[in-house]
């Protein structure tokens, strides 16, 4: 079993940056595959950006968003820049054991992930 904790949001104006970052239990964190997803009020939840043996992001955070990750920490972190009134949502983390194939399908559909973080909220306003 994996549980996953978020923390780091909170409320900014647009221009400003925010750091999430998501802690996970298990021994198991180096070899899985993490990813951040979003929701917004009345939408659905959409990819945000995914690591593990490949990087993605979704167009619309390409060049202001950043997945990192720390496996000595067991924590995966989104560093958030340039953030704009749109990005506001409550974000979430996604992991899942072990390696997704290649190909972008995986990391974004949030159905392939098994394990899923409370949630964080991030308000940019104008």
């Amino acid at each position: 079993q994996v549980q996953l904790v978020e923390s780091g949001g909170g409320s900014v104006q647009a221009g400003g940056s925010l750091r999430l970052s998501c802690t996970a239990s298990g021994r198991t964190f180096s070899s899985a595959t993490m990813g951040w997803f979003r929701q917004a009020p009345g939408k659905e939840r959409e990819f945000v950006a995914g690591r593990g043996g490949t990087t993605y992001y979704a167009d619309s955070v390409k060049g202001r968003f950043t997945i990192s990750r720390d496996n000595a920490k067991n924590t995966v972190y989104l560093q958030m820049n340039s953030l704009k009134p749109e990005d506001t949502a409550v974000y979430y983390c996604a992991a899942q054991r072990g390696a997704f194939p290649s190909a972008a399908y995986y990391y974004t559909t949030p159905s392939k992930y098994d394990y899923w973080g409370q949630g964080t909220q991030v308000t940019v306003s104008s």
